[in-house]
């Protein structure tokens, strides 16, 4: 759907002290979305901890390989001893008192041949990297979606403080009018009362948006880090960009596949399927292969001689253990890893439920933004011509004070609502490609190609 994101002779009419600052609002200084979402990256302390997380979750998948792979030990070690031996009565046995020393070293590797549970522990660490990658992802698209939100927060609050000041304008002009009427006597003092009271209400509602402009600017420089953003605007004219007609169906089938949550929730799933096979392995036999060269050198003998000798032993073998009891340890791991497997797949369940009725929900949500944006431009023209038409009548006593103050309220007010619906529209686009999980930063550039360069 393509619709025309702003109108260059409603923004014609307003005053000049409006049209100024968003004039200005387009300088050399300001920035574009994609801009700001690269300052986002390099400063959003929550996208930050993401990726630290992720660069962790990597390291620690690779130390599941370390289960499958040998290792090796260099041992060195020297022991002085002080022998003193004496003869019991009767014995032949000599007296002894004398020191020698001990000297060891040696180097081992065992290789495991057969370890279930090293394996599964591998196999887990693999799925450590899916989990990392999911969650990176959905940091990502958290961090695109929150910074164009705050990005048109601010073009919604300025375009409110815009339409505003231009309202005030009108009923300042048409307050005004009130006076010299009544001074002249064609008009009585209730409509310059009720122009007033209308003047000062506008001005409440101008510090209100004024307000609400600096929170909104306040919560983007914080998410950027930087002072002082001037956000390009929209540019005059500009369209829409069309919307993916796919139907409803479809986009939650994209969802199943790859939306981070359930992508995660399925890593987790089989993660729980390998901690039961772990837990199952306390019952299966291990095999390993163990390689080793020990040199050990005495000095002044030992305690039953006194000659020094040294002994070089080289051993090779094929160790195998097979456990038979461990006090029902294993039987109650296995029941606990059964009821995290079952739990775990409650929560992928209970995952797609969820990411489905989301999809749902923003795809409803664009359509009925789609169809909003429609209903208020026609609005738009009609209380622009209903103005007009109060006016008039004013002008030739047809009409009261009261009915063009509010048909300008009403025109302002459409001009404010539909202004936003087409911000919606474009942040409802984000939301329902994050929702199927497809959201990536490439689709920021036909909103960004929208803005004023």
């Amino acid at each position: 759907m393509s619709t025309p994101l702003f109108r260059a002779a409603p923004l014609r009419r307003l005053p000049l002290a409006v049209l100024l600052p968003l004039a200005f609002a387009s300088t050399s200084q300001a920035q574009s979305l994609v801009d700001i979402y690269e300052m986002a990256k390099g400063h959003d302390a929550t996208f930050q901890s993401a990726r630290s997380q992720y660069e962790a979750n990597l390291a620690k998948a690779d130390q599941g390989k370390a289960a499958l792979l040998p290792t090796v030990a260099l041992s060195a070690g020297a022991t002085r001893t002080q022998l003193e031996s004496y003869a019991i009565k009767g014995s032949p046995a000599p007296t002894q008192d004398r020191p020698y020393t001990t000297q060891t070293a040696g180097i081992n590797a065992s290789q495991p041949l057969y370890r279930p549970a090293n394996l599964a522990t591998y196999r887990q660490s693999q799925k450590g990297l899916e989990l990392a990658e999911a969650a990176m992802s959905q940091a990502e698209q958290d961090l695109i979606v929150r910074v164009s939100q705050a990005y048109f927060d601010v073009l919604s609050a300025q375009d409110s403080l815009a339409f505003v000041q231009a309202q005030k304008a009108a009923v300042a002009e048409q307050l005004a009018s009130a006076k010299r009427n009544f001074e002249v006597g064609t008009a009585t003092i209730t409509d310059t009362r009720e122009a007033q009271a209308r003047f000062d209400l506008v001005t409440a509602q101008e510090i209100a948006a004024d307000n609400d402009l600096r929170v909104k600017s306040v919560a983007l420089e914080l998410l950027v880090g930087k002072a002082g953003l001037k956000p390009k605007r929209i540019q005059s004219g500009a369209k829409l960009p069309a919307v993916d007609v796919q139907s409803i169906d479809n986009w939650v089938a994209q969802s199943e596949q790859h939306h981070p949550g359930l992508r995660q929730a399925r890593a987790n799933l089989d993660v729980a399927k390998l901690e039961t096979e772990k837990a199952t392995a306390g019952h299966k036999p291990t095999v390993d292969f163990t390689l080793g060269y020990n040199s050990q050198r005495n000095i002044n003998g030992t305690a039953v001689t006194t000659a020094s000798t040294q002994a070089n032993v080289a051993t090779a073998g094929i160790t195998a253990n097979l456990p038979l009891f461990a006090g029902f340890a294993t039987q109650n791991r296995i029941r606990e890893a059964a009821a995290l497997e079952d739990k775990a797949r409650s929560d992928l369940e209970g995952a797609q439920r969820q990411v489905a009725q989301v999809t749902r929900t923003a795809y409803l949500g664009l359509q009925a933004g789609q169809g909003q944006v429609k209903a208020y431009e026609a609005a738009e023209a009609s209380s622009q011509v209903a103005l007009e038409a109060n006016k008039l009548g004013y002008q030739v006593g047809v009409r009261i004070n009261i009915d063009v103050l509010n048909s300008q309220s009403q025109l302002f007010q459409t001009k404010r609502d539909l202004a936003k619906a087409r911000y919606d529209v474009l942040i409802g686009q984000l939301k329902l490609r994050q929702a199927a999980g497809v959201l990536k930063a490439e689709d920021l550039q036909p909103i960004n190609a929208l803005l004023a360069p």
